[in-house]
């Protein structure tokens, strides 16, 4: 097995091992995290249904980069704002954070303490 395919092994089973402890209800969501070399992504999802009541990415529309890199920190700042608005205007204030097999530290936390002074409490 390659170096790579042997990263992307274990990370899917932290990824597994998580969402195996993890659960999102009506009442406290699941904040689920995903970030690739270029964009991030968080979304709330309700897993008694398996619906996705929220979004935020780099990409969406409302966001602004002009040619600014969109997988910074300060990028992931930017979503977790974002996510943390539109989640209380659907009317949600808990969640629980499936940071999805990456360590918290650098782009997750980052986005994850944006959400937090966005309101949205963990």
């Amino acid at each position: 097995m390659n170096k790579q395919k042997k990263k992307t092994v274990l990370w899917r089973r932290r990824q597994r091992r998580i969402r195996g402890k993890v659960q999102g209800t009506p009442e406290q969501p699941r904040l689920c995290v995903f970030r690739s070399g270029r964009n991030m992504y968080a979304q709330l999802i309700d897993d008694s249904t398996g619906s996705t009541l929220v979004s935020a990415s780099t990409l969406s529309k409302e966001m602004s980069f002009e040619g600014k890199c969109k997988s910074n920190k300060a990028a992931a700042a930017k979503v977790g704002e974002a996510i943390a608005k539109k989640a209380i205007d659907v009317g949600v204030h808990k969640v629980c954070l499936d940071r999805s097999g990456y360590k918290y530290h650098g782009r997750v936390k980052a986005l994850a303490d944006a959400a937090r002074k966005g309101g949205l409490v963990f």
